[in-house]
């Protein structure tokens, strides 16, 4: 199913949200990013808001782009910071010094060899950090990401396309 149908399919309480995500994945003129860079954002986001057609949809829209290895980046990102912004959430929360101190003892090795750009996987640790709201990872991400020459509109790009790719999953779920 193309993106633009699957968008179709969202109601009319989620009109802002087609139109935010067609201006995000389908204009020219969006700064801070690739095209690569916005394709593997926007299928991370969508494997972590478990949403399956819009994983299709995306991975449609932008099929030149979504190469296996973009495929299994994206994948990884979305399930190892499944695990992480529950964990370092946590150390955030619990606000415990004696915690913090401990050795996180999870294995993250993907993060060191992601089989595509690290900026690019980054982005996406970045953007499915930020859906799940997880601060301490959120500043880890904009950090990597700063040192690498990413703006700062780069990075608001970056959450914006997590926010509506969230909210879409979230409209086509109540559906």
């Amino acid at each position: 199913m193309s993106l633009s149908q699957t968008l179709e399919k969202i109601p009319d309480f989620g009109r802002d949200i087609r139109l935010n995500l067609d201006t995000l994945l389908k204009s020219a003129d969006i700064p801070g990013l690739t095209d690569l860079q916005r394709a593997g954002i926007a299928v991370a986001c969508a494997y972590s808001v478990e949403t399956p057609e819009l994983i299709q949809s995306i991975e449609e829209e932008y099929a030149p782009l979504i190469t296996p290895e973009v495929r299994h980046a994206a994948q990884g990102a979305a399930t190892l910071m499944a695990m992480n912004n529950v964990y370092y959430r946590f150390l955030h929360l619990a606000d415990d010094p004696e915690l913090k101190k401990l050795p996180a003892k999870l294995r993250m090795n993907l993060i060191g060899k992601p089989g595509i750009p690290k900026v690019d996987f980054e982005l996406m640790c970045l953007a499915v950090s930020a859906i799940a709201g997880c601060g301490s990872c959120i500043q880890a991400h904009v950090h990597e990401v700063k040192k690498v020459g990413i703006t700062p509109e780069g990075i608001q790009t970056t959450v914006r396309i997590a926010s509506v790719i969230n909210a879409a999953g979230r409209a086509l779920h109540l559906i």
